[in-house]
């Protein structure tokens, strides 16, 4: 079993930055990906940042250039750094975590609590 436990959100002003971390533990030895996902009021979950055990990274084209995914392997964390965000990128953000390679159309068993972010002047 893997537990996730997130931190970090908040509310921030248009153009602000946030970091999101994402703390692993239990049997952390079979993770291969971590990954951001969001979910707004009334939307789908979406994938927005997975980063892989190598340090493969792959974005959501809407925070392409603006969030940056990296992983300590060392601390058994991976971070959501955020910048220049926008309204739109308000919404609960969730860990997850896989022993295979996470994608759009497919997500890990284990998942964190999620950590509000607010976007807002």
């Amino acid at each position: 079993q893997v537990q996730l436990v997130e931190s970090g959100g908040g509310l921030v002003q248009p153009g602000g930055s946030l970091r999101l971390s994402c703390a692993a533990s239990g049997t952390i030895s079979i993770i291969y990906a971590m990954a951001w996902y969001r979910q707004a009021p009334g939307k789908q979950r979406e994938l927005v940042a997975v980063v892989t055990r190598g340090g493969s990274r792959d974005y959501a084209d809407s925070v392409k250039g603006r969030f940056t995914i990296s992983r300590d392997n060392a601390k058994n964390t991976v971070y959501l750094q955020m910048n220049s965000l926008k309204p739109e990128d308000t919404a609960v953000y969730y860990c997850n975590a896989a022993n295979f390679a996470i994608t759009s159309m497919k997500a890990g068993g284990y998942w964190g609590q999620g950590t509000q972010v607010t976007v807002s002047s």
